[in-house]
């Protein structure tokens, strides 16, 4: 099933930041989202993982089918990084967390508390997440942050694996993934035209 946008319009604080924005994302296929820093890519993301309404249009095949990694690794600091994986492997109904933990290079960390993993072991932690949701459409906000090039060539690989097996990815990033299953959508041209309230309109 594909992940679908029809003219889509979001909005920061209630101010339209992009509109008019159609895409559909298939199975086995990335999408990367381009575009200067506040151009409204996240908001896009974040509007479509369904944590806040759209301006205007149409999102199908989103919902359920869809794991959220922003800038926040949702990360329990008093549970180790095995019971981090195996609290949301239940929030998920699912059970192995094995992958997950080869994947990210976690192995000799399994009983190490989260809150005291260093930056980048908490960021492989957190995107470890996505692996025991068992969910096929991961929308991702910067993912590589905080990642050295090793840990960055491994979140790769772990899309690929996502995306060999029918899963989809639709991310912001301006790191070069080397995804040759990805195609890029610069969100420039859709960058929504400046509303004048009545307000404004009594000062023309």
């Amino acid at each position: 099933m594909n992940l679908t946008v029809r003219d889509l319009a979001v909005a920061r604080g209630g101010v339209p930041v992009l509109e008019g924005l159609s895409f559909s994302l298939a199975p086995g296929r990335a999408l990367v989202l381009r575009g200067p820093n506040g151009s409204g890519k996240t908001t896009l993301l974040r509007t479509i993982a369904g944590l806040q309404p759209a301006f205007a249009g149409e999102i199908e095949g989103a919902g359920e089918r869809i794991a959220y990694a922003a800038h926040s690794d949702g990360l329990k600091s008093m549970l180790t990084v095995t019971e981090n994986l195996r609290f949301w492997a239940q929030v998920f109904a699912q059970s192995d967390i094995d992958p997950a933990l080869d994947a990210f290079d976690l192995r000799g960390l399994e009983d190490r508390m989260a809150g005291t993993l260093s930056a980048g072991q908490k960021r492989r932690l957190g995107l470890a997440r996505l692996m025991v949701t068992g969910r096929p459409v991961w929308v991702l906000d910067e993912p590589t942050v905080s990642l050295d090039t090793a840990s960055v060539a491994r979140f790769a690989e772990a899309v690929r694996g996502h995306l060999a097996a029918g899963g989809s990815a639709l991310l912001a990033t301006h790191i070069d993934l080397g995804l040759d299953e990805a195609e890029a959508l610069d969100v420039t041209p859709f960058k929504a035209a400046p509303r004048v309230s009545l307000e404004d309109e009594a000062f023309l």
